[in-house]
């Protein structure tokens, strides 16, 4: 039953990562975040493996996954420091996250609860196909709502190691433990008795 608990959990907690990183990615398309959306997607990938790997009983999938998060972490790390503008990081730096492609940042910028967005008409400022606008009034600013979704995927990335490592040292030692038909233990096995059987002939002499 241990064994089981451990699987569903670590199998839930997969399907958690799965729905996160599937609503990051929206809002991260929305916003044209190139550098997320890749992170996002190989993320994905990396969430799928473990959830087979932890029903087919694979614990090289389940290594592979957890080599994963520990990079996820880092990235996520490096994300909260981004939008707080830890050190030499600044958000004025887009090429970070949009590859240089766009001038588009957090979709939440715009969009942020309780958000009024304010055009600034014929400005000089805007390159080609692009406008100024002014954000004010919200309740809860863009970055800090980045920084909250990144907490949120490293706290799940951290229970998710901890569990990929458990499940997969269950299933190495089963694998180390498993008897196989006829067994090969000490025990169980025992060699067969090689016994010679000698047919008598009587002898007949002439005389």
């Amino acid at each position: 039953m241990g064994r089981c608990n451990g699987r569903c959990t670590l199998v839930g907690f997969c399907c958690l990562q799965l729905v996160a990183a599937l609503e990051r990615q929206i809002f991260d398309f929305l916003g044209y975040q190139w550098a997320p959306i890749l992170a996002n997607f190989l993320h994905i990938m990396a969430v799928i493996l473990g959830i087979f790997g932890t029903i087919q009983y694979r614990s090289k999938y389940l290594m592979m996954y957890a080599v994963w998060l520990v990079l996820w972490v880092g990235w996520n790390a490096f994300i909260i420091c981004f939008y707080l503008e830890v050190g030499r990081l600044s958000q004025d730096r887009d090429f970070i996250m949009t590859f240089n492609t766009s001038l588009h940042r957090s979709w939440w910028m715009e969009n942020g609860p309780g958000c009024l967005v304010t055009p600034v008409m014929n400005s000089n400022l805007a390159p080609e196909d692009h406008h100024v606008i002014t954000v004010s009034g919200c309740l809860l600013d863009y970055q800090y709502i980045e920084v909250v979704s990144s907490a949120t995927q490293i706290f799940l990335a951290l229970f998710g190691f901890v569990y990929a490592c458990y499940v997969s040292k269950v299933f190495l030692e089963e694998e180390d433990s498993f008897d196989f038909i006829g067994g090969f233990d000490s025990y169980g096995y025992q060699a067969p008795q090689k016994t010679s059987h000698l047919q008598l002939q009587p002898l007949y002499t002439s005389g």
